[in-house]
């Protein structure tokens, strides 16, 4: 095929964004926008002229011309509109989480891996320049080992109606440990603390804490009643420390050549032994120049790029059952106060 025929599925608060991308992204032909309100389907597109706007999922997955679609819809009806693209021989981007709970993922996952067709999460921080080169400073060792992530997603955001803030904001935090840390770092266990101050019927302040293989650990704290808006990262590593700081666009990546060094008592006198456990580095930072790039002009690539090279993308369906593996485990934990919970490790190969 010389260009991918696409579909965008759901012309609400995503779908818009998928739209304008797609038909910026050379290697994609948008063919239609559906969305079972199509007045306001037909509203976003409106310049774009040559596309489609339709109410029938089925009339948009029969089409010959339609090889893939991207999904923007509500978690719940994620199964039902991927599956039934699937089974249309469809290639699929689907926006988190990739389904409402975690069987329903595989179901896809494995829909999608009988077929020989790309299943592909729109995790888009996943694909911003300063999480690409946090991707290759984690798992090129350039921290050295890892020891610690903090993570800090708060707001004033929008309540949502169907889900909590772990499942709305976490996932976006999620993606990213998935994409950084190395293929032998995996969660082991999480627990999680909620609260709703405000009486909406689920959390909406929440934190997560993660244990990690080799001892080390994460935390995630999500917020939706926040004033003030911070989404931060910090990843500390035996040898040096990255902040990532999403809303400050002149320096989002600083690299700190500064921490804390156990000694080796033997190299110290031997009246200082007792006393004397570590020591202090203070070294240079660095900030690394990063192009500017919308994160979701790269999604829309990597999906074309996948489906022409017959790849699994950075953010494949397995991705996505590591984070639903993570949210599950997460729930648990709540509703049992807070302990933790084993996280499942069956999405595996």
């Amino acid at each position: 095929m010389n260009r991918i025929g696409l579909a965008v599925i759901g012309a609400g608060y995503w779908g818009p964004n998928l739209v304008r991308n797609a038909q910026a992204t050379p290697a994609l032909r948008l063919e239609y926008l559906c969305d079972l309100d199509i007045t306001r389907a037909r509203k976003v597109l409106g310049g774009y002229s040559t596309v489609r706007a339709s109410a029938a999922l089925d009339e948009v997955l029969a089409d010959e011309n339609v090889h893939a679609v991207a999904i923007a819809t509500p978690a719940g009806t994620h199964l039902k509109v991927a599956m039934a693209a699937l089974e249309a021989g469809k290639h699929v981007l689907v926006e988190k989480p990739l389904a409402a709970n975690l069987a329903e993922g595989r179901q896809l996952v494995e829909a999608a891996e009988a077929r020989g067709l790309v299943l592909m999460l729109d995790h888009t921080y996943c694909y911003t320049p300063a999480v690409r080169e946090l991707r290759k400073l984690v798992r090129g060792g350039g921290l050295g080992e890892i020891q610690y992530l903090d993570s800090v997603r708060i707001n004033l955001g929008l309540v949502q109606p169907d889900v909590d803030v772990l499942w709305d904001l976490a996932p976006h935090d999620l993606s990213v440990f998935g994409a950084i840390l190395p293929d032998d770092v995996k969660p082991v266990a999480v627990a999680a603390h909620g609260s709703d101050p405000i009486g909406a019927g689920r959390a909406c302040v929440a934190h997560l804490t993660i244990r990690l293989t080799g001892g080390a650990m994460a935390h995630v704290h999500v917020n939706w009643l926040s004033p003030t808006k911070i989404r931060t990262m910090v990843i500390g590593g035996s040898g040096r420390t990255v902040v990532w700081d999403d809303l400050n666009p002149s320096q989002r990546l600083s690299i700190y050549d500064r921490g804390v060094d156990r000694c080796d008592p033997e190299e110290l006198p031997a009246e200082k032994r007792e006393q004397t456990i570590v020591s202090y580095r203070v070294g240079d930072m660095v900030a690394p120049a990063l192009t500017e790039q919308e994160a979701l002009r790269a999604v829309m690539a990597e999906f074309a790029d996948s489906i022409v090279q017959g790849r699994r993308p950075l953010t494949d369906g397995r991705s996505g059952l590591r984070v639903l593996a993570l949210l599950e485990a997460a729930t648990q934990s709540l509703a049992q106060g807070g302990i933790f919970v084993n996280v499942e490790q069956g999405e595996g190969e």
